[in-house]
């Protein structure tokens, strides 16, 4: 299963290049203001420059809950276009914008936190530092699958995050899986200045991930007495593969020759 799901995420990448491409160059402008215009404005004041920052960011969640959702087109076999894009922005802006907040919020916390404990030098602040960074950990891992439940499950923000936790609890290795992928793309992304795969790259290796880890779930709900740990994972998948087909290295890139 963790093989095809590379195989699928790769192919749906590939089959809209352009797009992927065009969403990145949105990205790398909407990262512009939290990265440029705070430094920027440091010269009218600290207060001027922190608000530009987490104004940044917050617009940065709101671009990124909208592409969401064309990845989300694309790991489903279809083609977004302009008229979606605008569409699912009106559609995700106030789940993006509350993800956005409770990013920004913890981030303060952990600037406020960790100097604090880690100057009290004593078992209590070590112990305090310590729960501060797994919980930190717990909430990055859990946080991969908000905009994939977003646009795939539900649209109420609370349950999102509760079922952001218990989709990490139930499936902790293939997070981890998910995570480790996550950061390899955006490893190779800097050789072509994140415009390939990019930020949009992540953003479908999630929605791809997700959509397919679903198949169990939506197994297990027509077997309830099946053992979790024994999904078939080879039948379930025999849908799938059949839409992403056999491809091949000259397919790929003369598929006019094929």
């Amino acid at each position: 299963m963790w093989g095809f799901t590379i195989k699928k995420a790769f192919f749906d990448f590939w089959d809209h290049l352009f797009l992927v491409i065009i969403l990145n160059l949105g990205f790398l402008l909407v990262l512009a203001v939290p990265l440029l215009v705070p430094s920027w404005l440091y010269r009218f004041g600290v207060v001027p420059s922190a608000i530009s920052f987490v104004l940044g960011i917050l617009l940065l969640f709101l671009y990124s809950g909208t592409v969401s959702f064309m990845m989300k087109e694309v790991a489903y076999y279809r083609d977004p276009g302009v008229k979606e894009f605008v569409q699912f922005f009106k559609e995700s802006w106030p789940s993006s914008l509350l993800f956005g907040g409770i990013v920004v919020l913890h981030l303060f916390i952990l600037m406020v936190a960790f100097p604090v404990y880690a100057s009290m030098k004593s078992i209590l602040g070590t112990i305090a530092l310590a729960l501060i960074f797994w919980f930190s950990v717990l909430w990055f891992l859990s946080s991969l699958y908000f905009f994939p439940l977003r646009t795939q499950v539900d649209s109420h923000v609370k349950k999102i995050l509760k079922k952001c936790f218990l989709v990490f609890f139930d499936n902790t290795g293939f997070t981890v899986f998910l995570a480790t992928g996550a950061a390899l793309i955006f490893s190779i992304s800097f050789l072509t200045a994140f415009l390939l795969p990019g930020f949009t790259g992540i953003l479908l290796w999630l929605q791809v991930g997700f959509k397919l880890r679903l198949l169990k779930y939506d197994y297990l709900e027509a077997h309830p007495q099946a053992d979790r740990k024994q999904i078939p994972w080879e039948t379930l998948l025999t849908e799938e593969r059949e839409r992403v087909g056999k491809r091949t290295l000259k397919g790929m890139i003369f598929p006019w020759k094929e």
